[in-house]
């Protein structure tokens, strides 16, 4: 802001989707990524780093473009681009050449949000490394059956689909190590 104080996402993330602005901060954040990959080429243990890409840039076919040129000079394996299981449905087409054009060329994908029901019947479509599952479901998990049972299901789903699984809002030991006891990946 004015006074040099940082500004969290939440407090302009709607505006910017509102007035159609996520492609142009979604390039800007991929642009400063690969800028630090290219400073740190070497880096070791080689560090992955994660990038929301909004629905707005899923749908916009220039992406793939964008994304394209700057991957000269780096290990794409080291960035996973993150997108929302509604963004990928409702670019169905865009999102799976953006997904199999960039796995092509090194980079990885998250599909985020992860545990509807719908997202299932789409997992087999869409060529993602890692399942997120939803932070919702997480949470409550250790508390609420329900939640336990949807947090098991989509993992076990995973593991059929040879899907690494990444648990959201993790706040507790008792979760973690209930997270641990299932198996999954990331926590």
């Amino acid at each position: 802001d004015e006074q040099g104080k940082i500004i969290l996402p939440e407090a302009f993330m709607p505006a910017a989707e509102r007035y159609d602005q996520m492609y142009a901060i979604d390039r800007w954040v991929i642009g400063e990524t690969i800028k630090v990959l290219r400073a740190k080429p070497l880096e070791a243990p080689p560090t992955r780093y994660a990038i929301n890409v909004s629905g707005q840039s899923v749908g916009n076919e220039d992406l793939l473009e964008f994304v394209t040129e700057q991957l000269d000079g780096i290990a794409p394996g080291r960035l996973c681009f993150e997108i929302t299981e509604s963004a990928a449905i409702s670019n169905l087409r865009v999102a799976g050449k953006l997904i199999s054009t960039l796995k092509e060329k090194g980079c990885c994908f998250a599909l985020d949000d992860g545990c509807g029901l719908s997202s299932f019947a789409y997992l087999k479509t869409l060529d993602v490394d890692y399942l997120k599952i939803d932070g919702g479901f997480v949470r409550n998990m250790t508390e609420n059956p329900v939640d336990r049972a949807i947090v098991e299901a989509t993992h076990q789903v995973s593991r059929a689909l040879d899907l690494k699984t990444i648990a959201e809002s993790v706040e507790n030991e008792t979760t973690l190590q209930a997270l641990k006891a299932m198996g999954i990946d990331y926590a």
